[in-house]
């Protein structure tokens, strides 16, 4: 099946099947910053933000994004030209391994989106479904709420 969707800005129209995940068709198209961790919606190391929306890609058909857009990691910044958050991730070291950082980066702008002045609780309510083993969430929690007083600016 066809599919036409916008993927970090551009439209194309993609091959997939009825029972393709959305993670494992990010995958497939080289977007390797959304991590298949899980696979049930609780890890959140593959999250994107879909309309502005963030959620959790192993939990959506690729066929249900038909004519919407989806924006990943690689979609945020590049090294030369870092999205605010990226920035304050690694000013705040709130980074280690790495593996949970794009789906708590991806969580945190979904946030901002919706919310462009998060309480603490809003940004510990917005990270909970994404877990960490290295940082701990202290570090990514400031790190949040320096981009977002940056990004209001």
């Amino acid at each position: 099946m066809n599919i036409t969707v916008t993927i970090n800005g551009k439209t194309k129209e993609y091959q997939t099947s009825s029972a393709e995940l959305l993670v494992d068709f990010l995958r497939r198209h080289g977007l390797h910053g959304v991590k298949k961790g899980c696979g049930e919606g609780n890890c959140g190391s593959c999250m994107v933000l879909l309309n502005g929306k963030a959620v959790n890609s192993c939990l959506i058909l690729a066929p249900r994004v038909h004519d919407k857009k989806i924006t990943t990691i690689e979609g945020l910044g590049s090294t030369n030209n870092m999205h605010p958050l990226q920035e304050s991730y690694i000013e705040h070291a709130a980074v280690q391994c790495g593996f949970c950082t794009p789906g708590s980066i991806i969580s945190a702008v979904g946030l901002i989106n919706e919310n462009p002045s998060p309480e603490e609780n809003d940004i510990k309510q917005a990270l909970d479904g994404n877990l960490c083993r290295c940082t701990g969430f202290k570090k990514k929690i400031e790190a949040v709420q320096a981009a977002a007083r940056k990004m209001k600016k």
